[in-house]
């Protein structure tokens, strides 16, 4: 999810604070970054399985995220209600289950709010999940994550992919997808070297500015390689989550998507956002922040393949996903009924 310069402040800490539901279960007041943990088990599960409400297949551990206390086993930890989880409840995770270490902020400014966990990175991660458990469709695959946040997506997809380009904008959540890498390579089993953190400011142009070595700034490590555009143009997948809240935003997203897409391989991007509601003035009604201006971007194709009656063909077709074909392996978060997901594929001749 793209955040704004993702520089701190003193300004920045003045502003509101907004929090992600999934971190409801997070200890309140909290400070500074935490490290949740969110297992899933690596046996398919059906369609819809899980989607009900029902039992958790595992616990999701919580612990400060500091220099002594990260990793450590004096850490406490806690479920997401904020209660003490005991050893033996952590030691009776089913052998199939894999764990997913995210450090995140529990609370942000809107201008960071890619420091925090969102329901849609979720979702779309259970279909990362569930297209690697189930098929070879990612396997060996280069993709980008766009506005990535804390990384999640792209560290469940690094398990199978070839190079997966984690992008965002900010030294604070560079550094924070960074630690995430680190953080997950060993438990998850790949290569460091196959989840690259790289900036992709939206504003600018693509090709974006290539590695020069500068000591004096320490963000210049997440710049581009001139091999690594040449892989990122050679990637066939896309992914972005909940990177639709505003309509400044939205446009400058979709202007980076077509850049991306209209160069080098064909490629197809996999979206998923939660529509927030709002009072509008101008509406007189409840609206979906962003989303009326989201739609706008592509035509709607149905499951027949037919293009809906939009006068004004733009660049992209879309083509709406039933979540009750992507199961929810991780049980942490409740999807609700304003999660949709969507795959987006370029159109540079619309007619």
């Amino acid at each position: 999810m793209e955040a704004g310069d993702g520089r701190g402040g003193g300004a920045e800490e003045e502003e509101e604070q907004v929090m992600s539901e999934v971190h409801l279960g997070c200890p309140p007041r909290f400070s500074g970054l935490y490290v949740s943990r969110f297992s899933f088990s690596s046996r398919p599960l059906g369609p819809s399985a899980g989607s009900d409400g029902g039992e958790c297949s595992g616990v999701r551990e919580q612990v400060a995220a500091s220099s002594s206390s990260c990793g450590s086993p004096d850490a406490v930890t806690v479920d997401e209600d904020g209660d003490l989880v005991l050893d033996r409840r952590r030691r009776n995770r089913g052998r199939s289950d894999h764990v997913l270490t995210v450090q995140h902020g529990i609370t942000s400014s809107l201008r960071s709010v890619g420091l925090q966990v969102w329901k849609a990175a979720l979702l779309l991660t259970d279909f990362v999940l569930h297209k690697s458990f189930t098929s070879s469709e990612f396997n060996g695959v280069t993709a980008i994550e766009i506005g990535a946040g804390t990384g999640l997506v792209g560290l469940a997809l690094a398990r199978v992919a070839k190079k997966i380009f984690i992008t965002d904008r900010g030294s604070d959540i560079l550094d924070n997808c960074l630690a995430n890498v680190q953080l997950n390579s060993s438990m998850l089993k790949f290569d460091e070297a196959k989840a690259c953190v790289r900036e992709l400011d939206w504003k600018m142009s693509w090709p974006p500015p290539v590695f020069k070595c500068d000591s004096s700034d320490p963000s210049s490590k997440y710049l581009w390689y001139t091999s690594e555009i040449e892989a990122a143009e050679k990637a066939t997948t896309l992914f972005a989550a909940d990177v639709i809240y505003s309509d400044d935003l939205t446009d400058l997203f979709f202007s980076i998507a077509k850049k991306l897409m209209s160069h080098g391989a064909e490629k197809v991007l996999y979206l998923t956002l939660e529509k927030r509601y709002n009072f509008s003035m101008d509406e007189l009604d409840v609206v979906a922040n962003g989303y009326k201006h989201f739609r706008s971007f592509f035509t709607v194709q149905d499951e027949s393949g037919a293009l809906d009656d939009n006068s004004c063909r733009p660049d992209f077709v879309g083509e709406q996903m039933d979540l009750a074909e992507v199961p929810q392996y991780i049980r942490e978060y409740d999807r609700g009924k304003d999660l949709e997901m969507w795959k987006i594929m370029y159109n540079p001749n619309p007619e």
